[in-house]
């Protein structure tokens, strides 16, 4: 180190140089450096999302969710498996140990599936593109008055979501809220039967007039020429006009016995903001291993370019919701404002203690460039911040060698000989020069050995961050590893910028003073050490009585799964009553986005109520959540204390709504909670085992000791019982008297009361098409007494078709069921 010290300061300029160099090729990088808001720290998970609609959960859960938990449960390397079974939707999630990278989990989850035998329904699974902090970009998409939801929704699905698909690092887009469109067939019940036709019958008729086929080629002279045989429908005409059977003669046409409308699939979520109780949202999901800050710029530019463009019709526009540069841009200003007060501050206390600034502002130029050093090799090794790596950084362990050194100067420029005008008259600028290089040399050996044994010392105590692994290392890691880099600069600075500077800035001769502040400790700290040396047996003792203190109460402090941040949002759950609807609790819910929004505080609510089409976020009608981005806290007229606007909050809605359960988060922190713990919660109890009411019941009463512990707040059991179910039982006894198969009899229930396509109707002059949804106008349906005289056509022997009533093969009850089945590791908890 003493060879290093020495060509600093026999080059003196360079080192000026270097400095230079790296605070602007720092500001350079910093400016490419990616800074992510929070650090991913759950393991490698793939979701593997199947839909089958109509379907109630004990059916998800026994033809669906057991059959893929069976076939991938052999994986290597696979930790933990949850799944969720509800209505329509079965969700898998598989939670992988460090050892695989996602790529390599989510691969052998696909070799896996590829062998799984055909689920019912003939049903594919698929794997989600969510992930914990993949949540990027949040927009709705606004229209004129003449635009309905159902339009936007159809503009979100084959305009905007490919588009974004396109952009690098987005892996998908998941729609919140709208309507799908689709072509209805609203079958009038009583003409179907005079017309002597089934539903079967009328879902094949309209299945086999909606086809191409291709005829091979047929040589036309020298040519070849493709036989194409054209039979798609194109228009509601043309299906309005399909032949369904003939009657006496004369054909019997789709519209002799439905009515063809434009309409929609039965809505599993709705999505609202502020005023508007109805809005289409997106959601911009980057893929994991992506970097935020350039994705984000990508899809900003993409947005204004949409927005700028004949791409969307008139009057139609994107309207950002949220993006996450407003959080990496306060993590942005939260590192620089440190930088900035961290070199204010040391510079402040190195002029008070040694009452020379021009020491005092050698020292804080190591801040900038041990910073800007470890920025440079982050951005060279293909590294992100965040604000955990970052704002955690301790500038008074990076500039401690530097207050080595320069105190080491100090004292020995203050013992040279201070020289008369007349003698440095005689002297030449390089002897002076020389004799000062002198001086500084001698200090630097002198503590270079003391100054490696300090940054031993913070080294070692950093060690054990860097044997951290699992999500603990994930949340340490960037952190230990952007500290070792900036030690380094610290390190590197001290033994070259800082001896050049001393060489440059510093006199060859400085005059000690003691500056009051330290007269005035060395008053009071000189007694205190000769009664210490006096009673040296009392001090140890009382020093072995505050380990042990700090052991006993280290014990009592709470504890933190996961370090907090400030996202400057609130992210509100509302559980309503297991059983209510979606059109029943949305009324519900859009007060509650009100209520939330007439707080001053709140900048603006959005609420997404059931869940979304794709069935990325597995949610009943029960569920509600709210995300609100809140005001700049200076801006916050009656306090400035979020846990205190939490409270108000939560008093409000519980008044207003009884009954209905809240909990408060942040919206990356209860993402990045429920897929550690697998649970919309900080903490959670589970109870394993089969009998679902013995579960609910014990859950209740574990519920009920809990109230009373001191600081538990939100509290609620998450309910898988009570979801009212109509529930048909074929007798097949009296079913076989009719020549009935219990097949015939649900595949009659099934299009009649959910509906079944008969294919696509693909649209002219563009690649959208929409299914062609058979069913029962809604007066043959709407409840269990119109139900129960559906009719199902039997096949007489001279092929005449009975209709027989469905009470006559069947009973239809009103029983209870489960509306959410939880498993974990195979087992129901």
């Amino acid at each position: 180190m003493d060879r290093l010290v020495a060509i600093a300061v026999s080059r003196r300029y360079l080192m000026v140089g270097l400095l230079a160099v790296v605070i602007i090729g720092g500001l350079i990088a910093f400016k490419q450096l990616n800074i992510e808001a929070y650090p991913d720290p759950t393991p490698p998970m793939v979701d593997i999302v199947t839909q089958s609609p109509g379907l109630s959960s004990e059916e998800i859960e026994r033809y669906i969710t057991i059959p893929i938990e069976t076939q991938v449960s052999g994986i290597k390397n696979l930790r933990t498996m949850r799944t969720i079974s509800l209505y329509g939707l079965s969700d898998v999630k598989l939670q992988f140990s460090f050892d695989y990278t996602y790529d390599e989990a989510l691969q052998q989850v696909l070799n896996r599936l590829s062998q799984l035998a055909p689920l019912l329904g003939n049903v594919q699974p698929t794997i989600s593109p969510v992930s914990p902090i993949g949540e990027i970009y949040r927009y709705r998409l606004a229209g004129p008055p003449n635009y309905s939801v159902l339009d936007l929704k159809t503009l979100q699905d084959w305009v905007l979501q490919r588009r974004f698909r396109a952009v690098p690092g987005v892996i998908d887009v998941t729609g919140w809220g709208g309507r799908t469109k689709t072509y209805e067939l609203e079958v009038d019940f009583n003409k179907l039967i005079a017309y002597g036709l089934t539903l079967p019958q009328l879902l094949q008729a309209v299945s086999n007039s909606n086809i191409n086929v291709g005829g091979n080629t047929v040589n036309i002279g020298a040519q070849s020429a493709v036989v194409r045989g054209v039979g798609l429908i194109r228009s509601i005409d043309n299906l309005a006009n399909t032949m369904v059977s003939q009657s006496g003669g004369n054909p019997v046409l789709v519209k002799d016995i439905a009515t063809v409308t434009v309409g929609e699939k039965p809505r599993l979520g709705i999505a609202g903001m502020n005023q508007d109780d109805d809005i289409v949202q997106g959601t911009v999901l980057m893929r994991r291993g992506e970097q935020s800050s350039p994705t984000i710029a990508r899809v900003e530019a993409l947005v204004a370019s949409i927005n700028n463009s004949s791409i969307l019709p008139p009057g139609v526009r994107i309207e950002r919701i949220y993006d996450r540069k407003d959080l990496i841009d306060i993590t942005t200003a939260t590192v620089l404002h440190n930088m900035v007060a961290g070199i204010l501050l040391i510079v402040l206390l190195q002029w008070i203690f040694l009452g020379d600034l021009r020491s005092a502002l050698i020292v804080g130029a190591t801040i900038p460039f041990a910073l800007f050093f470890a920025v440079i090799i982050l951005v060279l090794r293909g590294e992100s911040a965040n604000l955990l790596s970052v704002g955690a950084i301790d500038f008074g362990l990076i500039v401690d060698a530097t207050v080595i050194m320069v105190e080491a100067i100090f004292r020995r420029l203050t013992q040279t000989t201070a020289l008369s005008e007349a003698e440095q008259s005689h002297i030449s600028t390089e002897t002076a020069m020389g004799m000062k290089s002198h001086a500084i040399l001698s200090a630097a050996a002198d503590v270079s050995r003391s100054i490696f044994f300090a940054a031993a010392i913070i080294i070692a105590a950093f060690l054990p961050l860097f044997t951290l692994s699992g999500v603990e290392g994930n949340i340490f890691g960037p952190m230990a590893r952007t500290y070792a880099y900036a030690l380094a600069g610290g390190l590197l600075a001290t033994f070259t910028i800082t001896p050049a500077l001393s060489v440059i800035i510093l006199p060859s001769h400085i005059h000690e003073t003691e500056t009051w502040i330290m007269a005035f400790l060395h008053r009071l700290y000189v007694p205190v050490l000769n009664r210490a040396v006096d009673n040296r047996k009392l001090v140890m003792a009382g020093a072995i009585g505050l380990v042990v203190m700090t052991v006993v109460f280290g014990r009592l402090l709470g504890l933190e799964f996961l370090p907090k941040l400030e996202e400057g949002n609130l992210w509100i759950r509302a559980t309503l009553p297991p059983t209510i609807s979606l059109q029943e609790g949305n009324a519900y819910v859009n007060e509650m986005r009100k209520m939330i929004r007439s707080f001053p505080e709140v900048e603006s609510v959005v609420s997404q109520h059931g869940r979304p089409d794709d069935g990325t976020d597995a949610a009943g009608f029960f569920n509600a959540e709210f995300f609100a981005p809140l005001k700049p806290v200076s801006e916050w007229p009656d306090t400035h204390d979020k846990e205190e606007l939490t409270g108000r909050l939560l008093a409000k809605l519980q008044d207003k709504f009884p009954g209905v359960e809240f909990n408060f988060s942040q919206y990356l922190q209860d993402n990045v909670s429920e897929a550690v713990s697998g649970v919309k919660g900080e903490n959670s109890i589970k109870l394993f085992g089969n009998d679902l009411q013995a579960l609910t019941d014990t859950a209740n009463k574990i519920k009920s000791v809990l109230a009373t512990v001191q600081g538990i707040t939100d509290l609620a059991v998450f309910t898988s019982l009570g979801q009212p179910t109509v529930q048909i039982d074929i007798d097949r006894a009296k079913a076989a008297r009719y020549g009935l198969a219990p097949g015939d009899i649900n595949a009659t229930i099934k299009v009649a009361i959910g509906g079944d396509s008969a294919g696509d109707l693909y649209e002219p002059g563009s690649d959208r098409h929409f299914p062609i949804i058979v069913r029962l106008a809604p007066e043959y349906r709407k409840s269990a007494e119109a139900i129960q005289n559906l009719r199902i056509g039997a096949a007489g022997p001279n092929g005449t078709i009975t209709q027989i009533p469905l009470s006559e093969v069947a009973s239809i009850n009103l029983v209870s069921g489960a509306a959410y089945i939880y498993r974990e590791q195979q087992e129901r908890y």
